[in-house]
């Protein structure tokens, strides 16, 4: 990236400004990139602490398998979820709250004995299912702001920060070039002045 800038003080000043602000920020946007990079390790694990459990359930469910047959599938259902979100360094994610399941009335003596066993086998199901999605949403959402913030930080510490120094050293080489042409027109210009005010002298006597 191409810092835009002038060979004058005003420039100076402005990228000066600029150098500062994000020689400040840098800091802080690494220790943001450090603590999402800490929750996406937990997330990872997390992720893959709830599929490990899913694939238990499932093994459960698989080992009943022939028994579901007897079973009313009708007789459970998500009837809400509840969401809520918190903030995750600086990123809103969302978190599962609560499920609340519709369990339908149902004859003991007209049913296998283990029903109520079913029914909850399935919440389970249903709850773990869940509650991975949502586990793989936030992480989703917190590795895409852990990327954009790595990214930031290169940008600053690889690209901003030593181009801004290139252009200040730059604008500062110029500006002190300029002051040592000028104070040697100046003293050439003294020295003519001089040679002429010696002649005229010279002249005159």
């Amino acid at each position: 990236m191409a810092i835009k800038f002038q060979y004058n003080k005003t420039s100076l000043q402005a990228l000066e400004k600029q150098l500062k602000i994000r020689e400040r920020a840098l800091p802080t946007i690494k220790s943001k990139e450090s603590a999402l990079r800490m929750e996406v390790t937990r997330n990872k694990d997390e992720v893959n602490k709830l599929n490990l459990q899913l694939e238990n359930e499932m093994q459960r469910y698989a080992n009943m398998v022939a028994l579901w047959s007897d079973f009313t599938p009708d007789l459970v259902d998500v009837k809400d979820v509840s969401l809520s979100t918190k903030k995750i360094a600086g990123v809103v994610v969302p978190v599962l709250a609560g499920l609340d399941f519709d369990v339908k009335l149902y004859s003991i003596f007209s049913n296998p004995a283990w029903t109520t066993d079913g029914i909850e086998l399935l919440k389970d199901l249903a709850r773990i299912g869940i509650e991975t999605e949502f586990s793989k949403t936030k992480l989703e959402m917190l590795e895409y702001a852990r990327k954009k913030t790595t990214q930031k930080v290169n940008l600053f510490e690889k690209v901003q920060i030593p181009g801004y120094k290139d252009a200040i050293l730059k604008i500062k080489r110029y500006m002190e070039d300029e002051q040592s042409l000028s104070k040697a027109s100046q003293k050439i210009m003294r020295g003519n002045q001089e040679k002429r005010k010696k002649k005229e002298e010279e002249a005159n006597v």
